[in-house]
């Protein structure tokens, strides 16, 4: 979750460090600092807040030096403040750290016993010391590989040292770390997105690996301290990544872009010529597929649980949805016939990667699903489909959730095709209503000022639920999950059919209730159940395709959704429940696109 930078050049780099942690906002955080190497002494700036509250500090009180490490601190040991920011620095080491020291108590207690006194709360604290305590009497090469050999769990780390003024230190176990080559300064980061300023030439380091950077060289070492060479990539160039444009803030922009992306998605896939859905490269042949898993976190769980309804409907695998920090722990029988699906965002999720890794080293046949071409999850995997979603920079996912459907809905076509489990007008006729689909997201869009109106009835209330059935209750999941994200009001994501198993108690006489009831075969039971909110007292809001007037009047509001193919009923219901989270978060003048306490890319576990 937190974010890394790391700089060696021949020229100042303390702006370029405050610039890169501004491109790693997105991945949430509540403290930031620096440390350059300064008239021969380790300069340590960090305060609590905002990168903005650093760059103020440096604009008070620079900091020199050609080499630098930055930092910015999502909370996992100890409280938010200025004391436990990174970097964390001795006199003679600075360190900076993703990742969760496992077994930081006993170390703590052991580098105690040594006479070394802590300043912070923090499990980072002790790599610092640990490095301190090894430099003393070992050369920098074997300081770095028995102060690795020590720590237990997670971490990508960058380190700077006083006595050697010219390099910086990356390394990583389990949280990535990438590295950028440019001229006449070299760079680590947290993913190559905070790089992509400085440069498009990156290499990554792997788990066990570490790096010793300067301005004009990189070196790159295994856990067995040997050298090794690394590949370098050339990164896509991505024009708008980071440009608000008009909109008010990153996520109306990603919800209004939606209509493009979900284009672009299609157009990538869907051969115009044969009509086809090109997909190449299967890990195993889909004829043999005896059953799938579907493995994701948060929102991209609410993917792997919408293609499980598609994927049993239209071919015979058995399906499995799975929430990867669950899975990772389980006892899985692997088989050689099973495919494993990782739905990913970012491509670094490291439950879901976690999950990977437990999968190739079982033999198990993989496929990972992602809008990051340079992820670890995409590097890992037997095959790989990305979204095409372009850069998501709101930590509230919303134009890479209507990737990752749409890529999991060509997906479940592909395989049925392949299978001989859909007929071929079928096939047909679904690839062409989903090439219409983008039409109808720009339809749904156009109604957003119906929503703004709607949001005024959730800002004071204590609590919401969403309601649905069939393909819609993922997506009710997700509707729910958006609110809690965006405007912190508690909401919850049932079945229509088990609200009468306990939830029901929660109705009372205005709270707000999102029914999602698009005229398939679950229609009437799901009005049915929307009668039992409104006898009540709940406020309804219906989501439906219906234009009839058998609805009840006493709904308090009615968005209406295009008619499509039923099966994509659920990408236009969710546009809606989008737009409400955000303009409920407006109302309440949340944060929009960093909400308290998230990371848009969750590295810890």
């Amino acid at each position: 979750m937190c974010g890394i930078i790391g700089i060696a050049s021949n020229k100042s780099v303390s702006s370029n460090i405050i610039q890169a942690l501004k491109k790693l906002e997105y991945r949430g955080y509540d403290s930031a600092g620096l440390s350059t190497i300064d008239n021969g002494e380790i300069n340590e700036k960090k305060c609590s807040g905002r990168v903005n509250n650093l760059e103020k500090m440096l604009f008070q009180n620079p900091s020199n030096g050609t080499l630098g490490i930055g930092h910015v601190r999502w909370a996992t040991h100890g409280i938010p403040n200025e004391v436990n920011a990174h970097p964390h620095s001795s006199e003679i080491v600075s360190v900076v750290h993703n990742g969760i020291i496992e077994n930081s108590n006993f170390l703590k207690k052991e580098l105690i016993n040594k006479g070394h006194k802590f300043k912070s709360q923090t499990d980072t604290e002790v790599i610092t010391l640990l490095l301190t305590d090894y430099l003393k009497k070992d050369n920098l090469i074997d300081a770095i590989s028995k102060t690795l050999e020590k720590l237990e769990g997670s971490f990508a780390l960058g380190i700077i040292f006083k006595e050697h003024k010219n390099l910086v230190v990356g390394a990583r176990r389990g949280s990535p770390l990438a590295v950028g080559y440019g001229h006449n300064e070299n760079y680590i980061g947290s993913d190559s997105y905070a790089l992509k300023t400085m440069t498009n030439k990156i290499s990554y380091l792997d788990d066990g690996d570490f790096c010793i950077l300067t301005n004009d060289k990189i070196e790159f070492f295994n856990s067995k301290r040997k050298k090794i060479n690394k590949e370098v990539s050339i990164l896509s160039n991505d024009k708008n990544d980071s440009d608000k444009g008009d909109f008010k803030d990153f996520m109306s922009k990603e919800i209004d872009e939606q209509q493009i992306t979900s284009k672009i998605c299609i157009h990538e896939y869907i051969d115009k010529i044969r009509n086809d859905i090109n997909f190449y490269n299967f890990s195993i042949d889909p004829k043999k597929i005896k059953k799938i898993r579907l493995i994701g976190c948060g929102t991209a769980f609410h993917s792997c649980l919408m293609a499980r309804y598609w994927i049993e409907e239209i071919t015979s695998i058995p399906v499995d949805s799975e929430i990867a920090s669950e899975f990772r722990y389980r006892k899985i029988r692997f088989n050689k016939d099973e495919l494993y699906i990782f739905v990913s965002q970012s491509g670094e999720t490291a439950d879901t990667f976690a999950a990977l890794q437990m999968c190739k080293k079982n033999k198990a046949s993989t496929c990972g699903i992602i809008n990051v071409t340079e992820s670890s999850i995409a590097r890992l995997a037997d095959f790989v489909l990305p979204i095409y979603a372009g850069p998501e920079i709101g930590v509230a996912s919303t134009k890479a959730f209507i990737g990752q459907m749409i890529v999991l809905y060509l997906l479940s076509l592909k395989i049925s095709n392949l299978r001989n489990e859909i007929s071929k007008d079928d096939y047909l006729k679904k690839i062409k209503d989903l090439k219409n689909l983008p039409n109808l997201i720009k339809k749904t869009l156009s109604k957003q000022n119906e929503i703004q109106l709607i949001a005024r009835d959730f800002i004071n209330s204590k609590g919401a639920m969403f309601l649905g059935r069939g393909y819609s209750y993922p997506i009710a999941m997700e509707g729910a999950l958006k609110l809690k994200e965006l405007s912190y009001i508690h909401a919850e994501g049932y079945p229509a059919g088990e609200m009468k198993h306990g939830p029901l108690a929660l109705i009372e006489d205005g709270i707000p209730v999102v029914i999602l009831a698009p005229r398939d075969r679950y229609f009437e039971k799901t009005i049915s159940n929307m009668q039992e909110v409104i006898a009540r007292g709940g406020k309804v809001l219906l989501i439906t395709d219906d234009d009839t007037e058998i609805i009840s009047e006493n709904i308090r509001f009615k968005f209406q959704i295009p008619k499509s193919n039923y099966q994509l009923n659920s990408f236009l219901m969710t546009i809606p429940l989008q737009l409400l989270a955000y303009h409920v978060a407006l109302l309440k003048n949340c944060d929009i696109d960093k909400p308290r306490n998230l990371a848009k890319s969750v590295t810890v576990e």
